[in-house]
């Protein structure tokens, strides 16, 4: 996602001063194919940009990178820098990350995506963003080089909210299909009929789009990892957890994703959940 955003962006115009990937051959690579600096450490990308757009995969890694007192991290050149993260994490810590940013006198904002691969590099992105209004206001129109859509949510955490709620919907949905069409292949059914019957009624998602044709011919290259469907299940249910909800469905889907984890297929996309529910498919 962070890569095909920095194509988009170079694309459209904006200058790209440094890049940095946890992987020093990832980092190369893409400074090379835009022409910017290879970044050995995040600091050095803050150091020499106005802007830091950053895109991590969880809490943990999202704190690394925010480290305070630690000389390679985004705050040792915060200081009138604009930092846009676009990870999905738990919300409490993009409210963290703006205290932090903003007790060195930086900016931040959450800008939570709800879009493919395919769509970073083509820059129509649904994003949902939180933080000051200042924040946003200053990132907006590098924003709209980025996204289709963009929507002001709140303040610092609120966006991050709604993202795991669309990520947790969406997985119930996708584990809801990879049922449907397991039972379906069971009982015989020709599972390409029955694709355009559930597109044609109360059965019609988002999800059968973009994820039934896979399923049915076991393609599960990745888009949305089965990984991240388990992480950003268990940052709901741990929302409902501290409101005092139970959640059975989005429960039984964090199971099944978990379970894929487990068996060594988190690097499949979510549709691959699919090969747990099909008979004959996972032994």
């Amino acid at each position: 996602m962070g890569a095909n955003m920095a194509r988009r962006l170079h694309d459209q115009g904006h200058r790209i001063t440094a890049v940095h990937d946890r992987d020093p051959q990832i980092t190369q690579v893409l400074a090379h194919e835009l022409g910017c600096e290879a970044a050995p450490m995040p600091a050095r990308v803050a150091e020499v940009s106005e802007v830091v757009v950053t895109v991590v995969s969880d809490d943990a890694g999202m704190r690394a990178i925010y480290a305070e007192e630690t000389p390679s991290s985004l705050l040792a050149f915060a200081k009138d820098r604009l930092f846009i993260n676009c990870a999905t994490i738990t919300p409490s810590v993009h409210v963290e990350l703006e205290e932090a940013v903003e007790r060195q006198g930086g900016a931040c904002l959450e800008a939570c995506m709800a879009s493919s691969i395919a769509q970073a590099r083509q820059g129509t992105l649904y994003l949902m963003c939180g933080g000051k209004a200042g924040a946003f206001a200053r990132a907006k129109p590098l924003l709209e080089a980025l996204g289709a859509t963009i929507r002001y949510i709140g303040g610092a955490g609120e966006a991050a909210k709604v993202k795991a709620l669309v990520n947790m919907v969406m997985n119930c949905n996708t584990a809801a299909l990879a049922e449907g069409l397991g039972l379906g292949a069971s009982l015989g059914c020709d599972l390409t009929v029955l694709r355009e019957v559930f597109g044609q009624t109360g059965a019609a998602s988002r999800v059968l789009e973009t994820d039934g044709e896979d399923m049915q011919a076991r393609a599960h290259e990745c888009y949305f990892s089965a990984a991240h469907a388990a992480k950003d299940s268990g940052i709901a249910l741990a929302l409902a957890r501290s409101v005092g909800l139970t959640l059975p469905l989005a429960q039984a889907t964090y199971e099944q994703y978990q379970r894929l984890v487990a068996l060594g297929r988190g690097d499949l996309d979510k549709s691959g959940i699919a090969e747990l529910t099909f008979k004959g498919r996972h032994k």
